[in-house]
Formats: structure tokens, C-alpha cells, sequence
């Protein structure tokens, strides 16, 4: 038996023993839409699980976290998501440039859902992961009680919430600005008929610019820019209020500063071309 007679055997082996399942599986998971969750999904987890961690480190860990440590963390949790699923879905991990991109007739509006949703759900579970990897050490930092103010408060971990100088409204024109800043670098970036960045540099340059929106304009509403970046986590601290409220734990003390939550969902401007 000649070398492709052996090869063709084995391909014909290999389809009779593949289970109707697995065969079904493989058909869905070539899906467009299917692929475009899944990449947005995923790219989402890791940018957020970066980012989230290195605030962890700041508000937990003394010495071991900075401010710094928070903008790196995002931006180069943003330049991994776009080396993750760029190809696949463009990678947003945005669920306001998802808008755009669709207001703006570049992407199809039967696509909005799938992108929020893969979105929300990576935010989402990326919020469980860094809650379950620093449990103890949030226990220990809050004393057994998990608070949004306060000296020990460790809300912040998870979603942003404005400082006592900041009001409502002007976390909310902030967030106008910092978004339209995000949103036209983007598309300078990304700009072929001007100076795009080098084929294959996207990736870095889009992090980096996260990182400089983060060092220069993060303190007053923390840089949310992105509603599956904040809103998903809120979810996750309220449910985690739910469960444990018996024990004493609460993230959702009443406070005016938690209007913020809606803020990052309709604060982003649409940037035109």
C-alpha cells in the first residue's frame, strides 16, 4: 500500500469515527456570527481580566499596584484583545464602537446583538475570575465586608464610580470627552486615505493610546469609555450583594454617585468620518 492510499484510509477512518456532534459542532463554530461572538467574547475576557487584575493590585496589594499599573494593564489588555480576534471581528471589546461602527454603515445592525452579547459575557465572566482569583485577598482588605465607599471599599475593583469632586453631570461630560478622544484616534489609526498606523502596529498603537487616555484624562470618571467595560461587572457586584447580603456584604450601598452606571451606556458621541 502506497503512502496516499495510507493517508486516504486514514482520512476515511477518521470521518466514520467522527460523531454526528462533533460534525455538528464543527459546522456551527465555521459560522460567521458564530466566529465574530466567540472572537469578541474572548478578546473581551482578556482585555478585561488584565485590566481588572491590575486594579485588584492597586487597591489590594500596598505597594504592589499603581495607577500606572491600571493604564498598562488596560491598554495592553486592549492590544492582546486585537491580536486575539482583529481578523476575526475587528475586535471592538467596545460596545460603543460597535454602535458606531454600525451608525456609521460599516457594519450591519443584525450584528449589534451578537458583539454586546459576546461582549457582556466576557466583561461579565472576567469580573467572576478576578472576584474568585483575589477573594481572600479582598476578604482580608474589607474585612468580610465588600463596600463601594469607605476607606476599605472595593467596588472600584470592578466598576468605576466617581470621586467626591466630581458631580454627576460633569462624570457625565467627561466621559463625552474621553469617549470622542477614543473614538477619533480610532479611526486616525485606522484611517488608509491618511496616516494609518503600519501594517501589523495597530495592535500596539491602539494600546498605547489607551494607556495615554488613562494617564491624562482617567481621574475624574476613571476612563470607563466603554459600556461592556463597566456595566457587565455592575451586574456581577449586585448579584454578588444578593447573595451575600445574610453575610453582611454589600456593593450596592445607596449612594448619588451610583447614577454613574448609566453614563459610559449613553455618554459616547458618534464621531463622524
Amino acid at each position: 500500500m502506497t503512502q496516499a492510499d495510507r493517508k486516504k484510509r486514514s482520512t476515511r477512518m477518521s470521518k466514520m469515527v467522527t460523531p454526528p456532534a462533533v460534525t455538528r459542532m464543527k459546522a456551527v463554530l465555521q459560522k460567521e456570527m458564530v466566529r465574530e461572538f466567540l472572537a469578541e467574547f474572548l478578546s473581551t475576557f482578556v482585555m478585561m481580566v488584565f485590566g481588572l487584575g491590575a486594579i485588584a493590585h492597586m487597591v489590594l496589594g500596598d505597594k504592589m499596584g499603581s495607577y500606572l499599573g491600571v493604564n498598562l494593564g488596560f491598554g495592553f489588555g486592549v492590544t492582546m484583545g486585537v491580536h486575539m480576534a482583529g481578523n476575526i471581528s475587528g475586535a471592538h471589546m467596545n460596545a460603543a464602537l460597535t454602535f458606531t461602527n454600525c451608525a456609521l454603515g460599516r457594519m450591519s445592525w443584525k450584528k449589534f446583538p451578537v458583539y454586546v452579547l459576546g461582549q457582556f459575557l466576557g466583561s461579565f465572566l472576567a469580573a467572576a475570575t478576578i472576584y474568585c482569583l483575589f477573594y481572600t485577598a479582598i476578604i482580608d482588605y474589607s474585612g468580610g465586608r465588600l463596600t463601594v465607599t469607605g476607606p476599605t471599599a472595593t467596588a472600584n475593583i470592578f466598576a468605576t464610580y466617581l470621586p467626591d469632586h466630581m458631580t454627576l453631570w460633569r462624570g457625565f461630560l467627561d466621559e463625552v470627552l474621553v469617549t470622542g478622544m477614543l473614538q477619533l484616534c480610532l479611526l486616525a489609526i485606522t484611517d488608509k486615505g491618511n496616516n494609518p498606523a503600519l501594517q501589523g502596529t495597530q495592535a500596539l498603537v491602539i494600546g498605547i493610546l489607551v494607556v495615554i487616555i488613562g494617564a491624562s484624562m482617567g481621574m475624574n470618571s476613571g476612563y470607563a469609555i466603554n459600556p461592556s467595560r463597566d456595566l457587565p461587572p455592575r451586574f456581577f457586584t449586585s448579584l454578588l450583594a444578593g447573595a451575600h447580603r445574610s453575610s453582611g456584604y454589600c456593593l450596592v450601598q445607596p449612594t448619588p454617585r451610583q447614577g454613574l452606571w448609566w453614563v459610559p451606556v449613553v455618554a459616547h458621541p458618534w464621531v463622524p468620518t
